[in-house]
């Protein structure tokens, strides 16, 4: 293995570690995919910088680093494959199908090295989820269909053997051609959450705070600027990042850290589309922005006025609003309980203690003359404890496993506690608040 692309495999899996991800039916180290998807790679290239791709193409998606980092550690060809190989469309681009498609299509102007990357990154994850999940099989085979037309340019090894295991997968499921599998069904999700979804919780949670609310002015300044003086304005403002323009337009940006000697011409970065929204864009798509880069540029009648970092994720507004999603998610899972368990039966699935802690907490409350119910009492950990216990609940709220659940409800558990004691919610929630608002758009557009 060469020196890059084994730079590349532990980057990539100590990052994966670090959120502990893992596969979602075996519960594997999720490295043993990244590392299958690589040693397909390597069967058919010796380009190490394809190979180093491969370790790292679910690394932006799925962890805490952007474009940007890739690039610092591997370069810009490296971070141009992950780039290819990055879903480019946002929780606000609509639904499932519709996203997907998007995603298709940035992937019909990749290069046939990204492309190679994404047909060994199918060939792995067909056979997994056909063996282990029949009914998302049918989902992700109809989508594999679609994505294979977009990806002939790619290894045309790799094609044949994506082609054969995707044949073998629609016979397995007993399917005798891919227009006999369901199409995806947005609808399907929504049934978990009734009342979550609609105009009202759309005004609520989704339109009420939009990225102009969180936004920070941008310093702009000509391209042939001089670098010095350019970087004694941004650090006496403390702006890690300013605006270039090109014969009057602004069409690009500058890094602090990328200032050196001369013009900012220099150091100029040209605008991406997928990192520029407009400024009633959603919190959820500006998640889904920095997920992928370390700036969210927002535009105001066409040009670029205005920016947010990750950091602006701590501002009092978007605590709040995820805070907000939380509590929708807690309401639901009492929901639920009751409509499982009559007459409070759910107290025989926690422990005598658990139960006094919310015994003791009713009491307080009727003292003040709050009228509410036991299960009103119990801690977010102790209701969907309840909850998971529950073979229908469990499907209901969207887990495959308990396994599976109680990590999703660690991760949501401590994200709330960062959120109420003031704690930086992007150095430790950020994967958590990716997924989080994601799926509430998803929700909220049903």
């Amino acid at each position: 293995m060469s020196d890059l692309a084994d730079r590349a495999r532990i980057y990539a899996t100590e990052a994966h570690q670090r959120i502990n991800h893992r596969r979602k039916y075996n519960n594997e180290p999720y490295h043993v995919h990244l590392s299958a998807v690589a040693k397909l790679v390597a069967g058919v290239t010796d380009d190490e910088e394809m190979i180093a791709a491969a370790w790292l193409h679910d690394t932006v998606e799925d962890t805490q680093a952007t474009l940007e980092d890739i690039e610092a550690a591997f370069g810009v060809s490296v971070a141009e494959l992950v780039e290819e190989l990055t879903d480019v469309s946002k929780p606000g681009d609509g639904n499932r199908v519709q996203r997907k498609q998007i995603d298709r299509m940035h992937l019909a102007q990749a290069s046939k090295r990204a492309k190679t990357v994404k047909l060994a990154d199918l060939v792995d994850n067909c056979k997994d989820i056909t063996r282990h999940d029949p009914r998302f099989a049918q989902v992700y085979l109809t989508e594999m269909n679609d994505l294979l037309d977009v990806l002939q340019g790619g290894d045309a090894q790799l094609y044949r053997r994506a082609e054969k295991i995707h044949a073998k997968s629609v016979e397995k499921l007993g399917l005798t051609d891919v227009s006999q599998i369901h199409a995806w069904s947005p609808e399907s999700l929504a049934e978990s959450f009734p009342g979550v979804t609609g105009p009202k919780f759309r005004r609520m949670f989704i339109e009420l705070f939009t990225a102009r609310d969180i936004a920070e002015s941008l310093y702009s300044f000509d391209l042939d600027s001089d670098c010095e003086t350019v970087s004694k304005i941004m650090q006496r403002q403390q702006q890690d990042v300013a605006s270039i323009r090109i014969n009057g337009t602004v069409q690009g940006y500058v890094r602090f850290v990328d200032l050196g000697a001369g013009e900012c011409a220099n150091g100029l970065r040209h605008f991406t589309t997928d990192q520029v929204v407009t400024g009633d864009a959603t919190l959820s798509d500006v998640v889904h922005v920095l997920t992928r880069h370390d700036y969210c540029f927002i535009s105001l009648l066409g040009e670029v006025v205005g920016v947010i970092c990750r950091d602006d994720i701590n501002k009092p507004m978007v605590r709040m609003w995820l805070f907000g999603l939380i509590t929708i998610i807690e309401m639901r899972v009492v929901q639920l309980i009751q409509t499982k368990y009559p007459e409070a039966t759910w107290q025989s699935t926690l422990s005598e203690e658990r139960l006094a802690k919310a015994r003791s907490m009713q009491q307080e409350r009727q003292r003040r003359n709050q009228h509410c119910q036991l299960i009103d009492c119990l801690q977010l950990s102790d209701k969907t404890r309840v909850a998971i216990e529950h073979p229908e609940l469990l499907e209901a709220l969207g887990f495959d496993s308990k396994r599976t659940a109680k990590l999703v409800i660690k991760s949501l558990e401590s994200l709330r506690n960062n959120l109420s004691h003031a704690q930086d919610i992007v150095m430790h929630d950020w994967a958590q608040i990716a997924r989080l608002s994601q799926r509430m758009e998803e929700y909220a557009r049903r």
